[in-house]
């Protein structure tokens, strides 16, 4: 796959999340792929995947547009940025509209995702619905846990600091 064939792949799978069906959705990920997204957390494999884009996130918020930008892609690994934005379904904060920005890493194998990561600053969105700051404050300690207890993170803080040259 190269760069062009990956922003193809991009177009679908907005397209296919925005349509809100996940199965289609689904359809651009491998059998064990793993979808980590940072609100629904990680999902495994086409079943969890679609059950989180068509059962949660468009239960959550109506009128979903996403769209990514810049695609670079070499050695089965993808990136692009992203603008996405929906009006909320959820209760409490029903008809409030959202936009967002974020960054998007994609493992390919076979044309097909294998594996999906997100850097999103959730916060924006949070003070968009009006979410508020205590809870805004237990959602960033569940983030925050999260990024802590991954294995990249962990390898990481084990190397400690480098040394200077």
């Amino acid at each position: 796959m190269d760069t062009a064939a990956f922003a193809e792949l991009l177009k679908q799978y907005t397209l296919s999340a925005e349509s809100g069906d996940g199965a289609r959705f689904a359809a651009h990920f491998t059998e064990d792929a793993i979808y980590y997204d940072y609100i629904y957390g990680p999902h495994k494999g086409r079943a969890e995947i679609a059950h989180m884009m068509q059962h949660m996130f468009h239960r959550d918020a109506a009128d979903y547009r996403w769209e990514m930008f810049d695609p670079v892609f070499a050695d089965g690994m993808g990136y692009a940025w992203s603008l996405s934005s929906f009006t909320s379904m959820i209760e409490g904060y029903k008809g409030n509209k959202i936009v967002i920005d974020g960054m998007s890493r994609f493992l390919v194998q076979d044309g097909l995702i294998s594996e999906y990561r997100e850097s999103v600053n959730g916060g924006v969105a949070m003070n968009q619905l009006g979410v508020a700051p205590e809870r805004m404050g237990k959602v960033f300690t569940r983030w925050t846990g999260w990024l802590k207890q991954r294995p990249e993170t962990i390898d990481y803080v084990a190397r400690g600091p480098r040394k200077k040259s």
